[in-house]
């Protein structure tokens, strides 16, 4: 973005001119005079370019970030390494200033990149058909649970409580409007309590919603729920890590009717919290059920590959009593991010990401769990994430981390009351032995 915009007397006298107006004054007319502004504005005094900019970079500076702090904090947003060229391809005007495709004889290059996307995410997930339309990985299970009830006919869905606590917020949200019931599934030694679900699954049950790796960082036995999902006629509904889906068995190998996530880890930046992506999976028997927009592959009058918009079931573009969803902005720019992203790594270079992380993880239980008081949580198996119990407040301990330039784990009494004095700590494939080994150090008192 330019830092300088030009907008002279002139400049401002020519636009007036052209809708009609003779000065500013005249453009706020229709605000009374009552309600304006009647004294300067509590501002300080101009600064020059130079002075401004040191200003700025100052203020940035109290925000701690992840170029000066060593980060182990997950909980549903991760510091992945992002390659350079992302950057510099997704800044490409006919990329960054794209929006709906609309028209597909115009929007060949928007659609294709929509398309590439889509296939990506089914190989990935081992599911037939993806969906390239939703804001994050919260909104896109909201989706999947409306579409379950609407496919199924029934009211009622069951959620694992190791389903990321703000994504079990956002479900709360979107069934409250809609009729709809949510029962909450607790869990045991990290995955989800099986007589616990047995007991609460019936035939009024249009779904299951688990996560994988969950967000405990347990992995979670998709094969036995989907198993007990489908004996109860209901749908199961996974919400994936995509870079797990690299080294794990894909859900839809696992039985999965609808897999959703949220793909920040593909090339997205932790952007304090978005703007990132969601995206959304099913088997092709639910293909007209799905929300927003799906891209296809055709050929033209001339016999050449072209794609278009093959299903875009919102009521903007049909009746609202057929509509199966208002999904309306489209994060193709986001998921742009994440195609380049798994275009650049490829499937071995995923496949090596996801093996960092997973290894550098456990060396971290290993390393930390050797400590006076830190014991695991669980022994269910994990990917990048693990908590330990500690002898002391998770708080107290990202509190003195935080003076070594270290961004501590995520405390997961916040969400869990229960669990009191327990950490949630992520290790990517960013984080080195040295890395770790100072946390370690540090945790210890060393």
């Amino acid at each position: 973005m330019s830092r300088y915009i030009s907008n002279t007397a002139l400049q401002q006298e020519e636009m007036l001119k052209e809708i009609g107006l003779n000065s500013l004054e005249e453009l706020f007319r229709d605000i009374p005079k009552e309600v304006r502004l009647k004294q300067n504005l509590n501002l300080p005094e101009a600064l020059s370019e130079m002075d401004l900019l040191k200003h700025l970079k100052a203020l940035a500076g109290r925000n701690n970030n992840l170029e000066d702090n060593i980060c182990f904090l997950g909980a549903g947003v991760y510091d992945h390494f992002i390659p350079s060229v992302i950057d510099t391809l997704i800044s490409r005007q006919e990329f960054y200033t794209a929006y709906t495709p609309y028209q597909p004889e115009f929007s060949q290059g928007t659609l294709q990149a929509i398309f590439e996307f889509q296939t990506m995410m089914c190989e990935l997930t081992g599911m037939e058909i993806s969906n390239a339309s939703m804001y994050d990985g919260a909104s896109a299970l909201a989706e999947a649970m409306l579409m379950a009830c609407q496919a199924v006919k029934r009211d009622e869905v069951l959620v694992a409580s190791s389903v990321h606590p703000e994504s079990r917020e956002v479900l709360k949200t979107y069934a409250r409007a809609r009729g709809i019931k949510v029962k909450e599934i607790g869990f045991i030694n990290g995955t989800l309590d099986l007589e616990e679900l047995k007991s609460a699954i019936s035939s009024a049950t249009a779904a299951l919603l688990v996560q994988y790796p969950n967000f405990l960082g347990a992995i979670e036995s998709l094969p036995t729920l989907a198993e007990i999902a489908h004996n109860n006629k209901a749908l199961f509904v996974v919400s994936a890590d995509p870079i797990a889906l690299a080294l794990l068995k894909s859900p839809g190998e696992c039985g999965a009717d609808i897999v959703v996530g949220e793909g920040q880890s593909l090339g997205n930046p932790l952007s304090f919290g978005g703007p990132h992506l969601g995206f959304f999976c099913a088997t092709e028997k639910l293909l007209r059920k799905m929300p927003g927009r799906i891209v296809g592959q055709t050929t033209d009058k001339k016999g050449r590959r072209s794609f278009t918009l093959t299903i875009q079931a919102r009521e903007q573009h049909i009746r609202r009593e057929k509509a199966t969803s208002n999904i309306c902005s489209n994060h193709a720019l986001n998921a742009l991010t994440a195609t380049i992203y798994l275009t650049l790594l490829g499937k071995e270079g995923l496949k090596e990401v996801a093996y960092l992380c997973l290894q550098k993880a456990h060396y971290a239980m290993e390393q930390i769990t050797k400590l006076p008081g830190f014991d695991p949580l669980y022994t269910a198996p994990f990917f990048k994430e693990f908590a330990v119990k500690t002898p002391v407040s998770p708080e107290d301990l990202n509190a003195n981390l935080l003076e070594s330039k270290i961004i501590g784990g995520y405390p997961l009494q916040k969400v869990y009351p229960e669990l009191k004095n327990t950490w949630l700590l992520a290790v990517t494939e960013k984080r080195t032995k040295e890395e770790i080994d100072l946390l370690v150090e540090k945790v210890g008192g060393k």
